[in-house]
């Protein structure tokens, strides 16, 4: 099937620029639930792997196109994966609870077994290996979140969360991690060899917490959620701020940093957008409830005695309410 990028519909976005397709993958038979890309810009190769339980390595060949020079099977589907180009260890998780730790060999036509880690009880969500400090973070549908020490594949410790775990991150020279989960929250901890501290929770999401990113330079967390929302949260800078990138009309699923200014994100509206997270923006305001409207003073619906007061509602009910439950 010939592969396009189509043009985007109704305008949400302002800039008519699209990106220039190089090539399409076709091989997997089920959904492809992450793909890294490495190597230089001159000899890039994909790593993928897909509820169909496959891994797949991608090299390209002379022609241009990329056909699998490893396709190896896992005994359940492979729901996610981290690879660490200078050490070349792929870590692929799966929908049994397990992680599998590979080394890929430097001609990419061969993985070698390493390890086995007996993280989860059920579905491994997300994780994060750190050549750091040696640990190996992840995430869980059991609602864990631990960590391993990948030198003596040792369990180190556990969390407990409130709901599914979905997704973490992990500043690796303050050791803290953040774990996103079902609810819409993100906790924050610190980490060491043994135990963790919690340091706060981050509530700005109304729905599912899907991809967290780490942006090390800036010290900035990068959530996006099932609410369509991408939420830039200030953790280095001291000040506690945090501000809304709206613009994706259904589940965001992915973000990933393009550049030192240039933030990627993608979602189930089919659509792949560019952010300048270099930009000045404001600070997202809190919700507030009152009985009357911001802009006009008119009391809402529910204000009774207000209404009957001024014998006016506000127009704008419908569009500027917030209820609290």
């Amino acid at each position: 099937m010939a592969a396009s990028i189509k043009p985007l519909s109704g305008g949400q976005f302002m800039s008519p620029e699209k990106p220039q397709l190089l090539c399409r993958l076709d091989g997997h038979t089920d959904t492809v639930n992450q793909v890294v890309l490495i190597g230089d810009a001159d000899d890039l190769a994909v790593i993928s792997v897909s509820d169909d339980r496959t891994i797949r390595v991608w090299a390209r060949r002379d022609t241009g196109q990329y056909w699998p020079s490893v396709c190896h099977t896992m005994p359940s589907l492979a729901s996610a994966m981290d690879y660490d180009p200078q050490l070349r260890r792929l870590f692929v998780a799966m929908d049994n609870g397990s992680i599998t730790e590979f080394e890929l060999a430097d001609d990419l036509n061969k993985i070698t077994y390493r390890r086995s880690y007996i993280a989860h009880q059920q579905r491994v969500t997300s994780m994060k290996f750190s050549p750091v400090t040696e640990w190996l973070i992840s995430a869980g549908k059991d609602k864990y979140f631990q960590w391993h020490c990948t030198e003596t594949g040792r369990r180190l410790g556990a969390f407990l969360g409130s709901a599914w775990c979905t997704t973490v991150a992990l500043d690796q020279a303050s050791r803290h991690a953040f774990v996103g989960d079902y609810s819409g929250e993100i906790t924050m901890l610190k980490l060491t060899e043994t135990s963790y501290q919690p340091v706060t929770t981050l509530k700005g999401h109304s729905g599912s917490v899907q991809s967290l990113l780490w942006d090390e330079r800036r010290r900035l967390l990068i959530s996006g959620g099932f609410d369509q929302i991408i939420i830039v949260w200030d953790i280095g800078g001291g000040k506690g701020t945090a501000y809304e990138l709206s613009g994706h009309r259904a589940r965001i699923t992915g973000l990933a940093l393009y550049s030192a200014s240039s933030l990627l994100s993608v979602s189930e509206d089919s659509t792949l957008v560019v952010w300048d997270v270099a930009a000045q923006r404001q600070e997202t305001p809190e919700w507030t409830t009152r009985d009357c409207c911001e802009r006009c003073a008119r009391p809402f619906f529910w204000n009774v005695r207000g209404m009957f007061d001024q014998k006016q509602a506000s127009s704008d009910t419908a569009a500027r309410t917030y209820f609290e439950f």
